[in-house]
This record gives C-alpha cells, structure tokens and sequence, in this order.
C-alpha cells in the first residue's frame, strides 16, 4: 500500500508548482489541464478548462500531486497536514526556509532544537504549512 498526497489549490495549482520549481527545485511529472482530459465528459466540468485537472511534481525524493478541483477560490484554505522538508545543513536550511518564506507566513523561525541545529515552520503564500528541518548527521 502507498499513501499519496494530493494538494487541492483552488485554481492557483500552476503557480504553485511553479512557485515550487523556483523555491525548492520541483521537477514536474504530468499536468494536465481539464481540457486536456482524455475523458470528453471531464473536458467542461471546470468553469475554467484552463485550470489543472491533475499535476504531479517531485521535490527530491517525494512525488505530490495538485489539483485545481472544479471550484476555485480566491485563498486555498489547507489545514490539518504539514509536509516536513529536510535540508543536507544549515546553509541549505536557510535557503529552503527563505525560499518557502517568500510572499508566506512564518510560524516558528528557524532555530537550534534538540533534535536537529535547525528546525522552523511556515505556511508558504500558497497555503501549505512546511516544517524544514536539517537532517540528522550520522555520528
């Protein structure tokens, strides 16, 4: 069994991964648009066929997926999941953290924890809240 994480951006997917691209070196897998579907039935679901039906990106070793859904809304409303993203060291940390921090809202400032030299929290502008982390160094 796999479990796959799927973000739903309220019609802001294309910037999103594009933000994720820039920010965090997302690798883009497939996007397809509503009009693009394979099923004509699905082509008009969308009130904007323009819109991302289905996206999937890889940030490193992990694969998301995105949708726009068929409603849009003006702020993406994600709660409840925070993707963790572990950085090689603190100089890749803060990068990712500024990065991720960019047009967002910090929640914890990165800083010393006791499990790591640097660990913070942000929701990026697009809603999703990151936890970065450096990883543990083998001793």
């Amino acid at each position: 069994m796999q479990v796959e994480t799927i973000l739903a951006f309220g019609g802001h997917s294309e910037a999103a991964i594009k933000f994720y691209q820039e920010a965090l070196g997302a690798e883009v897998l497939i996007m397809m648009r509503w009009k693009d579907s394979p099923d004509p039935g699905l082509r008009t679901v969308s009130s904007d066929p323009d819109k991302i039906m289905h996206a999937s990106f890889r940030i490193g070793n992990t694969t998301l997926m995105a949708s726009d859904g068929i409603e849009t809304l003006a702020h993406p409303d994600i709660k409840g999941v925070t993707l963790n993203l572990e950085a090689k060291d603190d100089a890749e940390a803060q990068k990712l953290f500024a990065a991720l921090s960019d047009g967002g809202k910090v929640q914890m400032p990165l800083a010393k924890a006791f499990w790591t030299s640097l660990s913070g929290m942000v929701i990026d502008r697009f809603g999703v809240s990151w936890m970065v982390n450096v990883a543990a160094q083998d001793n």
